[in-house]
């Protein structure tokens, strides 16, 4: 009886967490967004158009309406010709530590996969690192990044089956495939237990 207890007053606790978390994230997301489509003179019209995101979704965002899904985060950052990292974090100069409590969790609109940063925002301009998990028997159709955009992935557990453009590739744990992002690509995982991985994007200079 007392562990049961305790096994709901813990998962009470992850939950507000979580929420929290996506708080503060949603926070960060509006405030970035609005100030980098203002900084390029680019209307909500404007964004919609160059980025696929209707008019009405970036208003939400902005205004911390909604929380937006890493797909659509995608879509606005090649449409803003931003890195990813530019909206998810704040950018800190010096030495930056960043805590395994503190990387927010994005998750896909299924929820089947999660992406957390596990380099600090402002860390560079030009490469991000995320740790991604992926559900057992799920597939996550990923967007074409900005042009010249390439992406390293490696197998931590469990197995991946990617797809770029029309080619298919099997991968295990310890393997890694690297490959043009600026396409349709998506991370397939075939096995009975979640997969994770590392995932490396590397923007064109």
């Amino acid at each position: 009886m007392a562990a049961r207890k305790g096994n709901r007053l813990r998962r009470a606790v992850e939950t507000v967490g979580d929420d929290v978390g996506a708080a503060e994230l949603g926070r960060r997301v509006a405030d970035n967004l609005r100030h980098r489509r203002k900084s390029r003179g680019l209307s909500l019209d404007d964004l919609a158009q160059a980025s696929g995101v209707s008019r009405a979704a970036l208003s939400q965002i902005e205004t911390h309406k909604s929380n937006p899904t890493v797909g659509l985060l995608w879509k606005i950052a090649v449409g803003l010709g931003v890195p990813f990292s530019e909206l998810i974090g704040e950018a800190k100069g010096g030495v930056t530590v960043l805590r395994r409590s503190d990387g927010q969790v994005l998750r896909s609109l299924d929820g089947k996969l999660e992406s957390r940063p596990l380099s600090p925002a402002g860390t560079s301009a030009l490469v991000e690192l995320y740790e991604l998990r992926l559900a057992a028997r799920a597939i996550h159709m990923s967007e074409a990044h900005a042009p010249g955009t390439r992406e390293l992935l490696v197998v931590l557990s469990g197995t991946l089956r990617m797809r770029v453009g029309e080619e298919l590739f099997e991968l295990a744990a310890g393997d890694s495939i690297a490959f043009p992002a600026d396409g349709p690509h998506a991370y397939e995982n075939p096995g009975s237990s979640e997969a994770r991985y590392h995932n490396v994007i590397i923007y064109e200079r």
